[in-house]
């Protein structure tokens, strides 16, 4: 169906997100494409002179899910205010749907501080997104069929996850009370949740975590949430928050939201992520295409694994993709970073991966996969993109991306939870 005619208030600037990592940034930038917004996704805050065109929807990407939390409140104020200098009419605050955040933060003094930015005092609390095995039952976050600290994330390098209460864990982050919106009040409908959600702001509460077990619940918050100046989550919530605008006569229809044009030439996949999904997609490529594996330990002992990589990609690559991978067993992972430190670690293989970006770019490549968010923040800097159009998804919540300009690139940034084992390969084919 042809993308029907927007009156000039549907071209304004509907819906802002500001994402904690850049993988999380496509996720979100991902579902409201998918529900007909037209979406650019910008990495870093804009400069007040950007103009992202007729859009409906920014992401800003920041790189603030590690970092010290008062770095990271810095950041997302600064997007809060860019955001709503463009007349944004509703704020996503969007982290990872297993909650990835230590004690001393950084998703509620974040949460906090654009609460007092917005002169609100209550927000929902929604990482659930079921279509991704993500779920939420009496407050306890679920990843599949486990609860989130026996998942593998009880191992996650910088932000361990033992304890998978999310209301626990929340308000050991934040001064405000934290409730719950349990399975029983959201499957009763949009009109009992909302009541639910009024109850728990006028006796106090600043958070209510919800419970979600299906796609359809996230519908249901979502509507409950339409008049919410911030809404806080993962990025199954953002299926339902378009559906607002488009009941209130400002969205319209596009059927070519999510269209990129084609793109072809050599491919490859750079994997920085130690997660268990992509560890198993690492496995099953190496199988299927030419592999070369990089070590922290060997970088930080001076061997040019980048100048190897990069002569190995000019080898092998037209030939069909190839895989370059610094992702290890937790074991691996822990010898070096008891040798290194774990900041030292990690940086050393980011910094790696992103001269490889750079690198592989330079040598022609036009298709490029990136799994893990701190890899695909360090790639995106590395390459210089500061926006992106979000184009077709893979596999829920990772989409195609293409940076802007003339000479563009096609960028899959993928969170390390995320895909089936056959992701790196089959995103090829999906483009």
């Amino acid at each position: 169906m042809p993308s029907q005619p927007r009156s000039p208030v549907e071209t304004t600037l509907l819906l802002g997100a500001i994402a904690d990592d850049f993988t999380g940034a496509t996720d979100v930038a991902n579902n409201l494409a998918r529900q007909g917004m037209r979406v650019v996704q910008v990495i870093g805050v804009p400069s007040p002179a950007f103009d992202p065109g007729l859009v409906d929807a920014v992401v800003v990407a920041l790189k603030s899910r590690s970092i010290a939390a008062a770095d990271a409140v810095s950041q997302s104020l600064q997007a809060l205010a860019w955001l709503r200098g463009r007349g944004c009419q509703q704020v996503v605050f969007k982290y990872c749907s297993t909650f990835d955040s230590t004690d001393a933060g950084n998703i509620g003094p974040v949460a906090d501080a654009l609460l007092r930015a917005l002169d609100h005092d209550f927000a929902l609390v929604c990482p659930a997104f079921p279509e991704n095995r993500r779920t939420v039952y009496k407050g306890y976050l679920f990843a599949g069929d486990v609860l989130l600290n026996e998942s593998g994330m009880e191992n996650h390098p910088l932000n361990p996850m033992r304890d998978a209460n999310l209301l626990r864990v929340l308000a050991r982050q934040t001064d405000g009370r934290v409730g719950l919106v349990p399975f029983e009040t959201v499957r009763q409908g949009v009109s009992v949740t909302r009541a639910a959600l009024d109850r728990l702001r006028a006796d106090g509460y600043r958070y209510a975590v919800a419970d979600v077990l299906e796609d359809a619940h996230l519908h249901v918050l979502a509507e409950a949430v339409a008049e919410h100046p911030l809404v806080t989550g993962g990025s199954g919530i953002a299926l339902g928050l378009p559906e607002n605008f488009r009941r209130a006569g400002r969205l319209g229809a596009a059927a070519d939201a999510a269209d990129l044009g084609s793109f072809a030439g050599p491919a490859a996949v750079l994997s920085g992520s130690c997660s268990r999904a992509t560890l198993g997609q690492v496995a099953y490529m190496r199988e299927r295409c030419p592999a070369f594996a990089l070590d922290a330990l060997s970088l930080a002992e001076g061997q040019d694994q980048v100048a190897e990589a990069l002569q190995f990609a000019r080898e092998y690559v037209g030939d069909g993709p190839v895989l370059i991978y610094a992702s290890a067993d937790p074991a691996t992972v822990k010898r070096a970073q008891d040798a290194l430190g774990v900041a030292e670690a990690g940086s050393l293989i980011e910094s790696a991966l992103a001269a490889i970006s750079r690198g592989l770019v330079e040598q022609g490549v036009r298709r490029l996969v990136v799994a893990g968010g701190e890899t695909s923040g360090a790639v995106v800097s590395a390459l210089g993109v500061n926006a992106l159009r979000i184009g077709r998804q893979i596999d829920p919540g990772v989409p195609w991306t293409a940076t802007t300009g003339s000479d563009s690139v096609a960028l899959a940034l993928k969170s390390g939870n995320f895909g089936g084992e056959d992701f790196f390969l089959r995103a090829f084919q999906v483009l």
